[in-house]
């Protein structure tokens, strides 16, 4: 199956999910617009996901996958099982140990850590306790599926992984939409948005479970135990741990100073639904494929195969970010107006998301770059070197946060965010091109070249015409005719993209079908072909 495929598998699944998560947050804004209850149900809901993060998707993507793909080559499906019950058996346990001592913990977690700004208002700082504690046991049922999701990955079952969070975006739409109906106050609402996390955590966890053993594999529960592969694991994904969750550190760091602000953590939030979409469709799917298809060229020796899929992968990050960046960067207002701008979400609260979200796009292109560069560390058994790199980052952003919040507030948040984004990737880059694991292409170059031509002529065709497109974006203007211009404005930035990029060489078809086939030196292997 090609990389293009696999992307698209991937990719399409997450862009479910991101849809559902545009509707959920449509929701959201207008049930509660950037109110109190939204400050404290998003402060509650960042420290579960920032763990999530850290002990699951980061370590697990990269440090577990490239050790379960090794027991494969090794030892077949059955070292793989039991490599997997091994690892079952320690992650449950510690997780068991950390959500206990987290919940006992979380009045002081809140009061220093998750939302400092909140100090002053007890009853605020008690809702949001009780919160979090409910939804911290989503943490143990999300690492558990990350660590099956990433089995899957490896046996090339990518559906069943990529299409379980889009329930957490249906449950909580269907707790939003009975709130909604039955006219419940902002403090129930919350609660029925808490509860509903708990139970998309648990229904994510059932759908991993029984793709893996679609897949073949019954894992059984085996008394932990530090084993030698349990050792190489934990070596390689406490560093990875740290780097895999860096968007999330440097955004409670983000949440932390702006809790001082009312209205400003939701502000944050929901500029940063809107840049997840492409990052999670394009960064996610890259990130989830590349890692094992550079593994196993790896293991195999094959040095220029893996060069290749390493820049191929660039590529086809660049020639689908770059737009989305100019976009956001250009629509941002509209696209908060259309998504946003109704109830409780009123058109003070559209300018200061639009100005966070443009922001944001600027630094898409990185964020995503991101996800493409480090599995080339992790596909070494090098989690070390990035995480270094994650560090500086996070010092970056907390200096530029601290700094930059009493000027121009969110915003600064924001900027802080988007220039530790971009440091961390132009290390990422320019390690792996000292190390000779990026090989340069002047090829390559010259058309990551004509792909910014293509997005600077997108720009100048955006901007005109957005000048005629104004008068039916304006507030007060029917939904339907707002939609309809948006999604307008879309397609002919789309269509000039697009037709400039392969006019003036800077993508060809033929090319991308060629360079991103995935290169076999044997047969493929039939679950090769599935899902």
């Amino acid at each position: 199956m090609s990389l293009v495929k696999k992307f698209a598998t991937v990719g399409g699944a997450t862009l479910g999910s991101r849809l559902f998560g545009f509707a959920r947050e449509t929701l959201m804004a207008a049930a509660l617009g950037t109110g109190p209850m939204a400050d404290i149900f998003y402060a509650a809901f960042r420290f579960p996901n920032l763990f999530r993060r850290l002990f699951a998707e980061g370590a697990f993507n990269a440090a577990f996958v490239p050790l379960f793909s090794k027991e494969i080559e090794a030892h077949g499906v059955e070292g793989a099982k039991r490599f997997s019950e091994e690892v079952f058996g320690v992650l449950f346990s510690a997780l068991l140990v950390i959500t206990i001592g987290m919940q006992l913990s979380m009045p002081l977690l809140v009061r220093w850590i998750i939302a400092p700004g909140f100090a002053d208002d007890p009853e605020k700082t008690a809702i949001t306790v009780r919160m979090a504690i409910v939804m911290f046991p989503y943490l143990m049922c999300m690492s558990l599926t990350a660590m099956m999701s990433g089995m899957l990955n490896s046996l090339h079952h990518f559906f069943a992984a990529a299409i379980a969070p889009v329930f957490l975006n249906v449950i909580m739409i269907s707790a939003l939409i009975y709130a909604l109906w039955s006219g419940a106050d902002p403090l129930t609402t919350g609660w029925y948005l808490s509860w509903s996390v708990l139970a998309a955590g648990l229904v994510q966890l059932a759908i991993v479970y029984f793709g893996v053993r679609h897949a073949g594999i019954r894992i059984g529960f085996r008394r932990p135990k530090m084993t030698p592969n349990v050792k190489r694991l934990l070596v390689l994904a406490i560093p990875a741990a740290v780097t895999g969750g860096i968007t999330q550190i440097n955004q409670i760091i983000g949440q932390a100073i702006a809790s001082g602000k009312e209205g400003a953590i939701a502000a944050l939030q929901y500029a940063d639904r809107i840049y997840q979409l492409p990052l999670g469709v394009v960064g996610v799917a890259v990130g989830v494929v590349l890692l094992p298809e550079l593994s196993r060229a790896l293991k195999s020796g094959n040095m220029k195969e893996a060069g290749n899929i390493q820049n191929r992968s660039l590529e086809f990050v660049l020639f689908l970010t770059l737009p989305a960046a100019v976009g956001i960067w250009i629509l941002s207002e509209p696209i908060i107006r259309v998504l946003y701008e109704r109830g409780a979400f009123n058109a003070d609260n559209t300018a200061v998301v639009a100005s966070i979200l443009a922001i944001y796009g600027l630094g898409l292109p990185g964020f995503v770059l991101i996800k493409a560069l480090q599995p080339g560390f992790y596909a070494r058994e090098d989690t070390k070197t990035p995480m270094r790199f994650t560090m500086l980052s996070v010092a970056v952003n907390s200096a530029l946060a601290i700094s930059l919040f009493p000027l121009i507030a969110e915003r600064g948040i924001a900027t802080a965010e988007v220039a530790a984004g971009w440091i961390n990737t132009l290390l990422l880059f320019f390690t792996l091109w000292r190390r000779g694991n990026l090989q340069w292409e002047w090829p390559l170059a010259r058309r990551i070249f004509l792909l910014i031509v293509s997005a600077a002529v997108m720009a100048a065709a955006l901007l005109y015409a957005q000048s005629h497109a104004a008068a039916y974006l304006l507030p007060g203007t029917s939904f339907l005719i707002k939609l309809a211009a948006l999604f307008g404005l879309i397609g002919i930035a789309m269509l000039v993209y697009f037709t400039t990029a392969f006019l003036i060489g800077g993508a060809d078809l033929g090319m991308l079908r060629r360079n991103l086939k995935r290169r076999r030196a044997a047969p493929a292997k039939p679950e090769d072909d599935q899902q």
